[in-house]
C-alpha cells in the first residue's frame, strides 16, 4: 500500500502541475469538451499553464478558498498526482477532483488520494463533496463508489462534438 501525503504547492513548486497538464496520456480524459477556456487543447485535453500564470493561479485559489495538493508517494518522494475541492455558488455545491498522473494509475494512489482529500473537508467543515465524469468512465466509478460516493443524478456534456451520458456523484462526509 502506498504512503501517500498531501503537499499544498507554493507558487515555485507550480512546475509539477505544468507537467501534469501538458501530458496528452494523464490529461485524455479531459479532452474532446466544448470549452472555452484559454491554454485548453480540445484534441488532447491538456492545459497550458506557463509561468507567467502561475501566480495568478495561486491567487485565486487562496481569494476563493479552493483547496489544491498535490499527491506526494512519501517512500519515492515523488509526486504522484493532484487532487481538489472548492465551492460552486451557482450550484451551492463544494465540487472535487483528483487526476493521478498517466504513470501513476491503477497502483491504489487515487483511492488513498481521495480519502486524505476529505479528511482535509472536514477539517473544513464540508459536509458533502460531489464530481462528475462520463458514464462510460466505469473504473472511475468504480473507485469513487469504493470510497463512499453514490450516484446523485445523471446528466449529458458536449464531448466530441456529440452529447455523452455523464453522472453526478456525491459524497456524505
Amino acid at each position: 500500500m502506498p504512503n501517500l501525503s498531501l503537499y499544498v504547492p507554493k507558487i515555485e513548486d507550480y512546475w509539477y502541475e505544468q507537467e501534469l497538464l501538458s501530458d496528452p496520456l494523464t490529461m485524455s480524459y479531459n479532452a474532446g469538451y466544448d470549452v472555452s477556456y484559454a491554454g485548453y487543447h480540445f484534441d488532447t485535453g491538456c492545459i497550458d499553464f506557463p509561468l507567467n500564470r502561475w501566480e495568478e493561479a495561486y491567487d485565486k485559489r487562496v481569494r476563493f478558498n479552493k483547496y489544491f495538493a498535490y499527491l506526494r508517494d512519501d517512500e519515492a518522494n515523488i509526486y504522484v498526482g493532484t487532487v481538489n475541492f472548492q465551492y460552486n455558488p451557482n450550484d451551492d455545491i463544494y465540487e472535487c477532483g483528483i487526476v493521478i498522473e498517466a504513470k501513476y494509475r491503477n497502483q491504489g494512489f487515487a483511492k488513498i488520494g481521495l480519502e486524505l482529500m476529505f479528511e482535509e473537508a472536514r477539517k473544513e467543515g464540508i459536509k458533502e463533496l460531489y464530481d462528475n465524469f462520463e458514464v462510460d468512465r466505469g473504473h472511475t466509478l468504480e473507485l469513487f463508489k469504493s470510497v463512499g460516493f453514490e450516484v446523485y443524478k445523471l446528466t449529458t456534456w458536449k464531448k466530441n462534438n456529440k452529447y455523452v451520458q455523464g453522472v453526478i456523484v456525491r459524497k456524505v462526509l
